[in-house]
């Protein structure tokens, strides 16, 4: 039943980045150009997905269980570090550099778009140096 959950959310989601145009990268590099011809659609997705997601994290809060019986569990750092600021700044870059953020890129993979196979090769490739850089640092604290 999880699973089927689960995947019935990707999908759900999968479909709201295609409509909303989030999946486009021309979309969001036009909602990025402020100087430019600035696209405020994306501002409206955005607002609503907060909206909805602030409802979503004020009811899990309040339970101890999600509605599928798994337990509920939220972030607890409230922390605001270097790291965080980096790796946020990088992903703003990254963005705006490409037009695409990690879950709408996957859409625009499976939906076909050429430019979305290069940003997940790289979005990988990267994935796989931060592992790999983690598990080295790890391993000099435990030296």
């Amino acid at each position: 039943m999880t699973a089927l959950a689960a995947l019935l959310a990707g999908l759900l989601f999968g479909v709201g980045l295609m409509v909303s145009g989030m999946a486009n990268p021309g979309k969001v590099l036009g909602f990025l150009d402020l100087a430019g011809t600035w696209d405020p659609s994306l501002a409206f997705v955005m607002a609503g997905a907060i909206a909805i997601g602030s409802f979503a994290f004020f009811v899990a809060k309040r339970r101890r269980r999600s509605f599928l019986g798994l337990p509920v569990q939220l972030p607890a750092s409230t922390t605001v570090t270097l790291r965080l600021v980096l790796g946020s700044a990088a992903f703003g870059v990254g963005w705006g550099l490409a037009g695409f953020c990690p879950g709408p890129a996957l859409v625009a993979l499976g939906a076909g778009y050429p430019k979305a196979v290069g940003f997940v090769v790289a979005m990988i490739a990267g994935m796989v140096v931060f592992e790999v850089a983690e598990r080295a640092r790890s391993s000099l604290q435990r030296a």
